[in-house]
C-alpha cells in the first residue's frame, strides 16, 4: 500500500474505532466512487474487516480506510469527515474536486 493525498478527520477515525470497538472486532472503512447518483458520480461506504491486496489505506490514531486507484482519482485532495447533527449521523466526504453536490451530499460532479 502507498501514500495517497486523502485524509482522515478525528472524528472519522474516533467512529471507525467506535464500530469495531462496538463489534469487538478492528473494522475499516472503505469509500469507492461510482456512476449514478443525481450529480453524476456518488460515494460508496463500506465497513470491512480486511483490506484487499489493491487497496490504498489512509490511518488516523489506530483507524483506517480503504480507497481503490480508481477513486483515488476523483478524491484526491479529499477529507473523510464523520459528522454527527440533528439530521443524522453520517461519513462525508469534503471533496474538492466536486463542482457540485446533491442536497443529501452523497453525490457530486465533477
Amino acid at each position: 500500500m502507498t501514500m495517497i493525498d486523502l485524509t482522515l478527520s478525528e472524528s472519522a477515525a474516533q467512529r471507525i474505532r467506535a464500530i469495531g470497538a462496538a463489534e469487538g472486532r478492528p473494522i475499516m472503512l472503505r469509500i469507492a466512487v461510482e456512476g449514478g447518483g443525481c450529480s453524476g458520480f456518488q460515494y460508496q461506504f463500506d465497513l470491512v474487516d480486511h483490506a484487499n491486496d489493491d487497496d490504498l489505506k489512509v490511518e488516523r490514531d489506530g483507524a483506517a480506510a480503504l480507497v481503490d486507484e480508481m477513486s483515488l482519482v476523483l478524491l484526491k485532495g479529499s477529507e473523510i469527515d464523520f459528522v454527527d447533527e440533528l439530521a443524522g449521523a453520517e461519513f462525508k466526504i469534503r471533496n474538492p474536486n466536486a463542482k457540485s453536490s446533491c442536497g443529501c451530499g452523497v453525490s457530486f460532479s465533477i
